[in-house]
Order: structure tokens, then C-alpha cells, then sequence
């Protein structure tokens, strides 16, 4: 999906301005947003993929003009009225409208412990990977309405195999409920001027990790 999130090589959007000795949280309500999100993604009714779908999956203006969390939130109240834990007029009136609710307390020891272990995105692979470090691929020039890792400013380009990291879910099936639709996950190596042009460094590179569908020898 090319959308407000995509803002690899993009212009006019003025200079990045780091904040020193930013703090992880700006307001509690950050805070609060960033443990409501985490609790409810423990229910297993969605998963990282379609999650960081939702969060880009909303028109540029409200994207660029939303914070960080501010994106977490409105995920999460979306995910939460598609699984049915809570309706749309609940959230607009801040308040209970339905008897019964899906949604479960995790104690937090337990959630401690699930967050410590992670989640293991490896997945073996029927066949061999098709690309071997070494190989020239170029990433296919395709436009989906659904969810991509594949950058579109990568799009296109030839780039050179740096190295192969194995089987990983792909999260373009992972996120549309198509299951993992295990395949090899490639570091590929871009020379920054094959991206860029002329007027970048001859002596840059940029490293991309992209699934095997994404790939074409070139």
C-alpha cells in the first residue's frame, strides 16, 4: 500500500529535527495507549502485521498529522470495533453500551513473562531459496491496496544479495488473515546512487531486508 506512512525519499517535508534527551513518554496518556495496546494484542485476535496495517491504512492527512501514539491509538480502537470488543458508539461516548464484554484482564506477571519471551517469526521452508548472496534481484514495480514491507522507493530497482536470513513469515499474507505463507527473507544491498541518482554518494549504500515474492533475478 502506498500511503501517508511510505516516506522513503520524500520531499518537502521539512528537516528532522531530533528532540535531546527525548523521553519515552510525552504524557500519561501515551503511556496508557502504549499498555492498552500491548494487553489487547495478548487476546491473539490480531497479530503485528495486521496491526502496523491499521495504523497506516488511514488517509495522509490524518496520518502525517497524527503523533506516534496518537497512530496507536486510533489502531487499536479500530481493531477493537472489528473484533468486537467494544462498538464505535462506545468509543464516541466514552462509555458501556453492552451487557457482556470479550475482552479479559492479564495479570501482569503473566504479561511480563509473555512480553520477555517475544514472538519467533522463523518458519521453515518447503524448497531452498531461489538467491544466493552474491545474486543481482530486482524488487518487482508493483502496487498492492493491502499491506507491503517492499518500500516504494526501492521499487524497481537492482539491487545485489547480501545475505540470506532463512525462512520468516511474509507479512503482506500475515496481515490480510492469508496465513504466514512462509518464504526467504534477503538483506539485499542497494548502491545509494541506484536509488537516489547522481547527486547522492557514490560511496553509500542502503541494506533492505525483503521476501522472496518481492524478488526478481535481474
Amino acid at each position: 500500500m502506498n500511503g501517508g506512512h511510505d516516506l522513503g525519499g520524500m520531499q518537502g517535508l521539512g528537516p528532522i529535527a531530533p528532540e535531546p534527551d527525548e523521553p519515552v513518554f510525552h504524557a500519561d496518556w501515551e503511556r496508557r495507549a502504549f499498555a492498552l495496546t500491548l494487553a489487547m494484542g495478548m487476546h491473539g485476535r490480531w497479530n503485528i502485521d495486521r496491526s502496523r496495517y491499521v495504523r497506516e491504512n488511514r488517509h495522509p492527512v490524518d496520518y502525517l498529522s497524527s503523533t506516534y501514539y496518537e497512530l496507536w491509538q486510533k489502531a487499536l480502537e479500530r481493531l477493537a470495533v472489528e473484533e468486537n470488543f467494544v462498538t464505535a458508539d462506545e468509543i464516541e461516548t466514552g462509555r458501556p453500551l453492552q451487557a457482556t464484554r470479550q475482552a479479559k484482564a492479564v495479570p501482569v506477571d503473566d504479561a511480563m513473562r509473555r512480553l520477555g519471551l517475544g514472538t519467533d517469526y522463523t518458519r521453515p521452508l518447503a524448497t531452498p531459496p531461489r538467491f544466493a548472496a552474491g545474486d543481482r534481484v530486482r524488487v518487482k514495480d508493483t502496487m498492492t491496496v493491502g499491506h507491503t514491507r517492499a518500500p516504494r522507493y526501492c521499487r524497481g530497482r537492482a539491487g545485489t544479495i547480501h545475505a540470506v536470513h532463512g525462512g520468516f513469515v511474509f507479512p503482506d499474507s500475515s496481515a490480510a488473515g492469508r496465513g504466514d505463507k512462509p518464504q526467504p527473507l534477503y538483506a539485499v544491498r542497494f548502491a545509494a546512487q541506484d536509488l537516489w541518482g547522481e547527486q547522492a554518494n557514490a560511496r553509500d549504500a542502503v541494506f533492505l531486508d525483503l521476501w522472496d515474492d518481492y524478488l526478481v533475478p535481474a
